[in-house]
């Protein structure tokens, strides 16, 4: 088991960095506290925003990425705002990040091989295949419930020792 991660914003993979962008980072941070909130109606954009520290224009644009996926609703009104779409037992975090960013891959070459002219004699392209099937396989197994338990103390690695 590689521990538990959420922790892959950065890998330093000689010279270059795999990042995921402040859009998937911010996007999967309204999703956890829309989650943490599922089932007591919507949460407004203001209250999301003095939580989060994200600022209400740049909320409307993520939540407006994910209602287009069918992951969040939106409702009108004075008691408007935003709520999952699905219980948040059925929503991964790869699916908040696929939604809002368009590859999760440490180089260029993982998806599209023929884009390296190095590729036939490659040593290390298999270690970039690994770590982005690694990183999509962790982000598989993390469903927004787990992520509110984690928030909340209960992780769904109970029982492992931290591998931090």
């Amino acid at each position: 088991m590689l521990g538990y991660v959420l922790k892959i914003t950065c890998f330093h993979l000689g010279g270059e960095t795999m990042k995921l962008s402040t859009k998937a980072r911010y996007g999967l941070r309204l999703m956890v506290a829309l989650a943490a909130h599922y089932g007591q109606g919507p949460l407004g954009v203001e209250k999301m925003s003095q939580e989060e520290e994200i600022t209400p224009n740049y909320i409307r644009v993520l939540l407006g990425g994910l209602k287009n996926v069918g992951l969040v609703r939106s409702l009108r009104g004075a008691r408007g705002g935003y709520e999952l779409a699905r219980n948040p037992s059925e929503v991964t975090a790869f699916d908040v990040i696929t939604a809002l960013e368009e590859d999760i891959l440490p180089v260029e070459c993982v998806p599209r091989p023929e884009s390296c002219s190095r590729r036939e004699v490659c040593s290390t392209w298999e270690i970039w295949c690994d770590i982005a099937a690694s990183v999509d396989e962790i982000l598989k197994g993390l469903t927004l419930q787990d992520l509110v338990n984690k928030q909340k103390g209960v992780s769904k690695f109970s029982g492992l020792e931290d591998m931090e």
